[in-house]
């Protein structure tokens, strides 16, 4: 689950053909070209256009899956047959009859409902289940935030952790934290994926591929982690059944799946950590 689950989303305008084309040489896991805030409303149909071109070949075998998030239903109906499409991101999804709408539109396509209201939070369980070619869901903090009229930062955190909590209900990968929109502030973002790695998600949508390595960073298991996990795996290879190890660590089924869930994270490393 979690070493199938893609660390590094680069958001991209769809306006601007050159910067997606970079953005697939930027050590991303996904691309993803946005068709919505990212692009003005006179740009949206060459947006789309340009958008359709790019997806018109089938991907190479090196590059990343280039996601896309749609501005309307237009924007489906053009793209959903593309060969080089890897997925649609659904922007403001507040109930599951949205997504049955966009599946049957785009039959076959990874979705990722997007919640980015307080109705959306609500509903993110309904959501995240609502069809199998939901692949992930995630929050749109922006929105969010101004929704609630949220000032500070915490109070974002319990609709995080409802996100997080409904992914792994409706048996979907954790779910990849919201941008983090000071691009020159790495310090920050670092702080800010600790936390929202220690509330569950995994991995983190960018806006600047300077934020990548730091994302990267933060969300592969450190070598204190590592050498953790493998101990905990080699006891419950010696030893059937729950045990606490020598200093005094309790370990069961569910912190081996845990430690196994952590190796297979490490292992999927391009370097290999």
């Amino acid at each position: 689950m979690s070493a199938a689950a893609p660390l590094t989303l680069l958001y991209v305008p769809g306006d601007r053909p050159d910067v997606v084309r970079k953005a697939a040489v930027s050590g991303a896991d996904v691309v993803i070209v946005d068709l919505e805030d990212a692009v003005a409303p006179d740009r949206k149909e060459y947006a789309r256009a340009a958008t359709a071109e790019l997806l018109s070949d089938p991907p190479s075998a090196t590059a990343p899956p280039v996601h896309v998030r749609v501005n309307d239903e237009a924007d489906v109906l053009e793209l959903a047959g593309l060969p080089g499409l890897g997925g649609l991101r659904l922007p403001k999804i507040t109930h599951a009859a949205s997504v049955h709408h966009i599946a049957a539109l785009a039959p076959g396509v990874p979705l990722c409902p997007l919640l980015e209201s307080a109705l959306g939070v609500e509903h993110a369980y309904s959501v995240a289940s609502a069809h199998p070619q939901v692949r992930a869901i995630a929050l749109g903090e922006a929105d969010l935030r101004a929704d609630l009229g949220v000032r500070e930062d915490a109070g974002l955190d319990w609709s995080r952790s409802r996100v997080v909590v409904a992914a792994r209900a409706a048996g979907l990968a954790p779910p990849a934290q919201s941008v983090f929109a000071d691009v020159r502030d790495l310090d920050g973002l670092w702080s800010s994926c600790a936390h929202g790695r220690a509330l569950g998600f995994l991995g983190r949508a960018a806006i600047h591929p300077r934020q990548l390595p730091v994302i990267e960073r933060a969300f592969r298991p450190t070598p204190q982690e590592v050498e953790a996990a493998w101990e905990i795996v080699e006891a419950a290879r010696t030893q059937a059944g729950a045990q606490a190890l020598p200093d005094g660590r309790f370990v069961d089924a569910a912190v081996v799946a845990q430690a196994q869930r952590t190796l297979a994270l490490a292992e999927s490393s391009p370097s290999g950590d």
